[in-house]
């Protein structure tokens, strides 16, 4: 009866111990970055070979961050089409102050995974900005420094995904944006024109009203030491005077 009762205890134990393994989460292995194609490599060196910088995302993501804008040699259009081959595995790309024209950015097209994209201080217009808007995933653009006007910056009010656009330094008007928001109401326009006025006019107001509590609290206080003087030199008059003014 003992044997028995201690072949249950083992048995329970094990059938726990089963439960229990069974139970505990498994720990996720990382993900092995997707192998680029030999297509995809032959363009990394082509981007390279032109002056561009090249690095990988993570160890795990083997998506690209591509760099022009620290090249020595000049960088245009010319340059930029390196880049067209890897469009399933770029994510960020800087052509700040590079030669690149509207006809680079045509290149720029079938860059689908493209999320960030730096335009800063290039020669680029509305008519290439057109080619962006097929960029589904472009999250972060910047215009900064160009010659991009409203009907340019329309032409990305489509972008669903756009989160952040920076326009300082262009032709992008306050009507513009406006117009811009009724179609696309996530990304953010920096900086936001009517915004910033909206922010300058409440702080010209808070200003204001600080300037005219202090002067009143300074008109205030001179009352209060004008009273104050005169009290003093009341104060100091002759007893002879005094005894004059109680008569």
């Amino acid at each position: 009866m003992r044997r028995f009762a201690l072949l249950c205890t083992l048995l329970a134990a094990v059938s726990s111990s089963t439960l229990l393994a069974e139970d505990k989460p498994k720990e996720d292995k990382p993900k092995e970055a997707a192998k680029l194609t030999q297509a995809e490599s032959d363009a990394i060196a082509a981007v390279k070979k032109a002056g561009g910088a090249v690095l990988q995302v993570a160890q795990n993501d083997n998506r690209l961050d591509i760099a022009f804008h620290l090249a020595d040699g000049k960088i245009g259009d010319e340059q930029v089409a390196t880049v067209k081959a890897l469009g399933n595995v770029i994510y960020s790309l800087n052509l700040r102050g590079t030669e690149v024209t509207d006809k680079g950015l045509e290149q720029l097209k079938e860059l689908k995974s493209l999320v960030r994209l730096h335009l800063e201080r290039t020669k680029i217009t509305d008519a290439g900005l057109a080619h962006l808007a097929a960029l589904e995933n472009l999250e972060y653009l910047n215009l900064y420094g160009t010659e991009v006007t409203d009907a340019g910056v329309q032409s990305l009010a489509g972008s669903k995904k756009l989160k952040r656009l920076y326009v300082w330094q262009t032709k992008v008007t306050e009507e513009g944006q406006a117009k811009f928001k009724t179609t696309n109401t996530t990304a953010q326009l920096i900086p936001d024109i009517a915004l910033d006025k909206k922010r300058a006019e409440i702080e010209a107001q808070r200003k204001a009203e600080a300037e005219a509590k202090a002067k009143e609290e300074e008109a205030k206080k001179k009352a209060e030491e004008d009273k104050k003087k005169a009290d003093e030199k009341k104060d100091e008059k002759k007893p002879e005077e005094k005894k004059e003014e109680k008569k």
